[in-house]
C-alpha cells in the first residue's frame, strides 16, 4: 500500500502522528511517500529510523523535495497552505506508482489503512479517484453558499483524504472549460490555475472540485466516516456512516488538535501522539482514550464517544484474536 503526505512548516509532529496511526492498525506493508522541504528531510529520515526495529518489516519510506513541474513554482508552493498544492502533481512525480492514498498531515487512521485501500477494487471502469463530500447538508455547506467557481455535486469535495489510481489519471483526458478536446492531467493544471486563481479560496482543493465538476464520472465518492471532521458532530451528529460503523479516518481541520474548541478531536490526537510504539495497545492506547473521553462528554462531539472509539476497539479485538489463534498440526491417529 502506498501512502503520501506533504509536510511543510510546523506540521512535522502532526505528520509523524499520522504515520504512526497508519502503521499501528494496518495489516499489509506500507510505503510512505513524504514530500517535504529540504530542511525537514533529515528530520523525517532520523525520526523514522528511530522507530522500533520490530516495525521495520511493516513499512518503507522515500523522502522527496517539494517540486512543482509547472510554471510559477513559487506561486504553486504558496497556494493556500504552504506546499499543499504538491498533491496535484503526485501523478506526474510518482510515475512508477500505480495507486496511492494521499492524506493531509492532520489525519488520523482509526482502523486499518487496508480497508480504504480495498476501495480501489470498487472503482468502476471510469473512476480514478475517491474523495468525500465537503459537507453532508448542501444548503449549509461552504461551496453551495460561497464558491465563485464550479464545484463537484451539491456540496463540493474535501481533498484531505484522496485515493488515486495514478495509472488511470496519467492515461486520461480531462474535460474542462478550457478546450473542447480535453487535456491530460499534467497539461491541465497550469491553465486551470491561470483561469481560476482569482476565484479560488481553498487552493488545490478548489482546483480538484473544478476538475471533477467537469468530469464527475471519474470520481468515487466516499461516505463521511472516511473523512470525519468537526462539522460532522459540532451541531448534532450528521454522519450516518460514523453512527453505524464508527469513525474510520479522523480529520482535524482548522488545527483542532492544538486548541480546546473540540476536545474530543484533541483527546484522540494527544493519546496517539504520546503512545510509545513498543507498549501494549490495550493499556497504553485504548484505555487512555477511554479515560480522556470521560473529560469530553459535556462537549458537542464528546457526547458520542462510541463513534470515535468503535473502530479502534474493533481493530484491537481483531488483532488480539489473531495473536491468540495459533495454527496447529493435525494430530496423528
Amino acid at each position: 500500500m502506498h501512502l503520501a503526505a506533504v509536510v511543510c512548516g510546523d506540521r512535522v509532529e502532526e505528520a509523524f502522528t499520522m504515520l504512526k496511526s497508519a502503521l499501528l492498525f494496518s495489516l499489509k506493508r506500507i510505503k510512505f511517500h513524504i514530500f517535504t522541504e529540504h530542511a525537514l528531510a533529515t528530520v523525517f529520515d532520523k525520526g523514522l529510523k528511530r522507530w522500533p526495529r520490530f516495525l521495520s518489516p511493516r513499512f518503507q519510506y522515500s523522502i522527496y523535495p517539494i517540486t512543482f513541474s509547472a510554471e510559477n513554482a513559487e506561486e504553486w508552493k504558496n497556494l493556500f497552505k504552504p506546499c499543499a498544492a504538491q498533491r496535484l502533481f503526485l501523478p506526474v512525480l510518482l510515475k512508477d506508482v500505480d495507486s496511492l492514498l494521499y492524506v493531509d498531515t492532520d489525519v488520523l487512521f482509526l482502523r486499518p489503512m487496508d480497508h480504504i485501500w480495498s476501495i480501489l477494487k470498487d472503482f468502476n471502469s471510469t473512476q480514478l479517484a475517491g474523495m468525500a463530500p465537503d459537507h453532508e447538508i448542501p444548503k449549509t455547506g461552504w461551496y453551495s453558499r460561497y464558491a465563485r467557481h464550479p464545484f463537484y455535486g451539491a456540496a463540493g469535495l474535501n481533498s484531505g483524504v484522496m485515493l488515486m489510481n495514478l495509472t488511470r489519471i496519467r492515461g486520461t483526458l480531462f474535460k474542462s472549460s478550457l478546450i473542447p478536446t480535453g487535456l491530460s492531467w499534467e497539461d491541465l493544471l497550469q491553465p486551470l490555475y491561470e483561469k481560476y486563481k482569482d476565484l479560488i479560496a481553498w487552493g488545490d482543493q478548489d482546483l480538484l472540485n473544478i476538475i471533477f465538476h467537469y468530469n464527475p464520472e471519474y470520481l468515487y465518492t466516499f461516505p463521511c466516516q472516511w473523512n470525519y471532521r468537526p462539522e460532522h458532530c459540532a451541531y448534532g451528529s450528521n454522519c450516518k456512516g460514523a453512527e453505524e460503523e464508527g469513525v474510520s479516518i479522523l480529520h482535524g481541520i482548522r488545527r483542532v488538535y492544538h486548541d480546546d474548541k473540540h476536545p474530543a478531536f484533541k483527546a484522540i490526537y494527544d493519546v496517539v501522539r504520546k503512545y510509545p510504539l513498543e507498549d501494549n495497545m490495550a493499556h497504553a492506547l485504548f484505555e487512555p482514550l477511554q479515560s480522556k473521553f470521560l473529560d469530553t462528554v459535556n462537549t458537542l462531539c464528546g457526547r458520542v464517544p462510541q463513534i470515535f472509539l468503535k473502530q479502534v476497539e474493533k481493530t484491537m479485538r481483531t488483532m488480539f484474536e489473531q495473536r491468540l489463534i495459533v495454527p496447529t498440526k493435525p494430530q496423528p491417529k
